[in-house]
């Protein structure tokens, strides 16, 4: 089932309006014009509809810079926007994975491989490591929003989750904390695992 279904609050779209709009203009003209040729009833309906759509692109592309509750805000990490970081990582990620295929491929030597995967393996880590660091607080945030999606207070949510519920590992050498299944820490690099 998808996340849009008829139940939902809020299912009028605003595109939803322009068409209607758009519609009724074109029943209203057709009405009062009363074109007896129907090359001039169907431009005049196709113009009515050409104005709704500059409508609805015009309302597309200002309503983002008026609205107050707009978030799409250029967030800026080390100089450089966090756009432009996660780009970058999703580049360094596409360009290790191809020298894997090609080294599986025998298209590069051992010796190169372990070269070039290293350095695109040191800049993925460094960009995941300053995203990871300009988002502090980011469970919280996440708590706070499935509190106010559950109806609860923030306390409300931690007393109903079960008593032996998993904690996020902290790396012993740096006090990062880690995803659950993380073996080595996000931050330093350590072994998370306990020694045999």
């Amino acid at each position: 089932m998808s996340s849009e279904t008829s139940t939902e609050a809020r299912s009028f779209r605003p595109w939803h309006l322009f068409v209607l709009v758009g519609l009724l203009a074109s029943t209203v003209g057709v009405l009062v014009i009363r074109p007896d040729d129907p090359v001039v009833l169907a431009l005049l309906v196709a113009a009515i509809g050409s104005a709704a759509w500059v409508g609805f692109t015009l309302y597309r592309t200002l309503w983002p810079l008026a609205a107050p509750e707009f978030q799409d805000r250029a967030e800026i990490i080390a100089g450089r926007t966090r756009a432009a970081l996660e780009r970058e990582k999703t580049l360094v990620l596409r360009a290790l994975k191809e020298l894997e295929f090609d080294r599986a491929m025998g298209k590069v030597a051992p010796a190169d491989f372990q070269d070039m995967s290293g350095r695109l393996r040191a800049r993925a880590i460094t960009l995941m490591q300053q995203l990871d660091i300009a988002q502090p607080g980011f469970r919280e945030e996440i708590e706070r929003e499935l509190a106010r999606r559950l109806g609860m207070t923030e306390a409300e949510l931690r007393a109903s989750r079960p008593a032996g519920a998993a904690r996020s590992p902290v790396c012993a050498a740096c006090g990062t904390a880690n995803d659950l299944d993380a073996r080595f820490c996000k931050g330093c690099g350590a072994s998370l695992e306990a020694p045999a």
